[in-house]
């Protein structure tokens, strides 16, 4: 099976399990999909907004029932994350939806609002509002940079094969040097 097959048939569950796990480039990426008609856009963008939120209500529910033991584990970072739960406490609304769209902060910011003690029922309103925003925002921007990505990846499926056997070839000379010389250590 070809790669556009494989995006075709499994496109829209890896989108969700990419949304749940990392994000931005998942979406990006089922955009692109989208614009070379492999996926549907309206369900690219649903499929993203379904595995970012459910990933999110997992970490929040995380931070809810054992946040603050996790969250005092990081010694380090205590004065950040203080900041952060006065932020949640003068604008909960805010602070939920703009942490989906913070560098750094896509993973711990939902155990930290959990943490907070910021009602199950907001966060999920505002995480299903903040998923929507962010997955269209996300498949979208892929949606149009499809027409400057699409002739990049139709050279890079060409040269796909080439460029698998140089890093298997790579591999076996690095993986054989290294052998050599741990034989070498183990015979003196």
């Amino acid at each position: 099976m070809d790669i556009n097959g494989l995006v075709a048939q499994y496109g829209y569950l890896a989108v969700i399990i990419g949304s749940i796990a990392e994000g931005e480039t998942v979406t990006l990426l089922g955009g692109v999909a989208a614009h070379q008609g492999l996926l549907k856009l309206p369900l690219v963008i649903a499929a993203a907004a379904f595995g970012g939120m459910v990933g999110d209500q997992v970490l929040f529910f995380i931070g809810h029932y054992f946040g603050q033991p996790i969250l005092g584990r990081f010694t380090r970072y205590q004065n950040k994350i203080e900041q952060a739960q006065s932020l949640i406490r003068r604008h909960p609304y805010l602070f939920v939806i703009g942490c989906r769209f913070m560098y750094g902060f896509r993973i711990i910011g939902p155990v930290i609002i959990g943490a907070s003690r910021l009602s199950p029922g907001i966060f999920i309103g505002l995480n299903i509002l903040s998923s929507l925003l962010w997955a269209s925002l996300f498949v979208t921007l892929g949606y149009v940079g499809g027409e400057l990505i699409t002739p990049w990846l139709a050279y890079l499926e060409h040269h796909l094969r080439y460029g698998v056997w140089v890093i298997i070839v790579l591999v076996l000379v690095i993986g054989g040097k290294l052998w050599l010389r741990s034989r070498g250590k183990s015979q003196k």
